[in-house]
């Protein structure tokens, strides 16, 4: 039986419009957005991972530099998409949304398999949580029209890496939507 979840995965205001901004991440707010509104309609579970970085120590800002920090704006859900009641939020101070979380542990409790990827980055914090997933047993689907990266080849190239290396099934917005509906 099919027990599906959407991860949203870094959509936060650092990412989309401050210190890591992302200039293609606003084309795919609205599919995210259409996706959790089914997705709360026919109850399936939206987890959003944040990062949620400590000031001053964290090992991401040696490579990109201060950014979502625990507690800022930045480290926020952008406002287009902001979790509801009924979600969960999940920080995560690594690239990966299982590493030292308690995602696994709630995914089992509520018994899911596939989970439907979102958000930013698809060549690094969707690829390293797929790549969990896979390790840990799940099914990943990730709607390309979903998910998105700084360029258009970091994109592709996350997206092949994660279907070539972690079997991911790589859709797009409109058959997730008929899957599930």
């Amino acid at each position: 039986m099919a027990n599906f979840a959407v991860l949203v995965i870094d959509m936060l205001n650092d990412f989309v419009k401050g210190a890591l901004k992302c200039e293609r991440a606003s084309k795919i707010i609205p599919n995210i957005k259409r996706l959790l509104e089914k997705a709360r309609e026919k109850n399936i579970p939206c987890i959003y991972l944040n990062d949620a970085h400590l000031p001053d120590v964290d090992k991401e800002f040696d490579i990109w530099g201060p950014h979502a920090v625990a507690g800022t704006e930045g480290a926020k859900v952008i406002e287009e998409l902001k979790p509801q009641p009924k979600d969960y939020v999940i920080p995560k101070r690594r690239y990966s949304g299982f590493y030292q979380t308690d995602l696994e542990l709630l995914l089992r409790e509520l018994k899911i398999n596939i989970l439907i990827l979102t958000g930013l980055h698809t060549n690094c914090c969707v690829k390293h949580t797929a790549c969990d997933a896979y390790l840990l047993g799940y099914e990943v689907w990730i709607p390309e029209d979903c998910v998105e990266a700084f360029t258009q080849q970091d994109h592709e190239w996350g997206l092949n890496y994660m279907k070539t290396f972690y079997k991911a099934k790589i859709t797009n917005l409109e058959e997730i939507l008929k899957i599930v509906d």
